[in-house]
């Protein structure tokens, strides 16, 4: 029977509980709790420098109205981060391979930051659909081709998140499976592939986090479109 590659990325179910909720909730359970030794923890100094580093990045294009996200923001890239690296484990889900866990992230997300802009520089906010020196016979359809781009937004977040990752664990599995074949056939070529698979896990991970960037950094332009008078 030939199997089928998409299984990988059905939510998982335990004596008929769904167990996205167990996966979603494990980097919350890994993150480590406030205590007067941080200080002296090598590994928790070598996060915070990550944390910062990642954040005063992302932070760095925003005006000081949007500073007030550097909590959620951080807080998302990190959720995102841990889900897609542990994800990568073996006997685990990745729930950011679920299109509708993605569009549950990014829809409200981008909602709030038009909320934002709407309240805080409503006129500006209506501005960005119609470019300055339009000619009045185009200003229907710029009006239009504007406002479709802007409600495509979170789509293009979730969706861009779960093809990435969907297609690196997709790869992985076709390289493993076909790595399982040749091992009894052809010995070296099995090594050869499985280096290559090495290779392919080691740019997963890379992907993983590269995407998490992406993800916060996209809402960040959003933020800084809506925020910035």
């Amino acid at each position: 029977m030939t199997p089928n590659y998409f299984d990988q990325f059905m939510i998982p179910v335990f004596l008929g509980i769904p167990l996205a909720l167990l996966a979603m909730a494990l980097p919350l359970l890994l993150c480590p709790r406030p205590n007067q030794r941080w200080l002296a923890e090598p590994m928790i100094n070598l996060q915070n420098w990550f944390i910062g580093q990642f954040v005063g990045q992302l932070l760095r294009p925003l005006s000081k109205p949007g500073h007030k996200w550097a909590l959620l923001l951080s807080s998302l890239l990190l959720f995102i981060l841990n889900l897609n690296l542990l994800g990568l484990l073996p006997y685990t889900f990745t729930p950011t391979t679920q299109l509708s866990l993605c569009m549950g992230l990014a829809t409200p997300l981008w909602l709030a930051t038009v909320v934002v802009g709407l309240k805080n520089h409503p006129t500006s906010a209506f501005a960005h659909l119609l470019p300055e020196g339009t000619p009045y016979l185009l200003i229907p359809m710029l009006v239009m081709i504007e406002t479709i781009s802007l409600f495509i937004r979170p789509l293009a977040l979730g969706v861009r998140l779960t093809a990435n990752l969907t297609a690196g664990h997709l790869l992985i599995q076709l390289i493993a499976t076909g790595d399982d074949k040749l091992i009894s056939m052809m010995p070296v070529m099995s090594i050869l592939v499985s280096a290559l698979l090495l290779a392919m896990t080691l740019l997963e991970m890379a992907v993983a986090l590269i995407q998490a960037y992406v993800f916060v950094a996209l809402l960040t332009l959003y933020l800084q479109e809506n925020t910035s008078a």
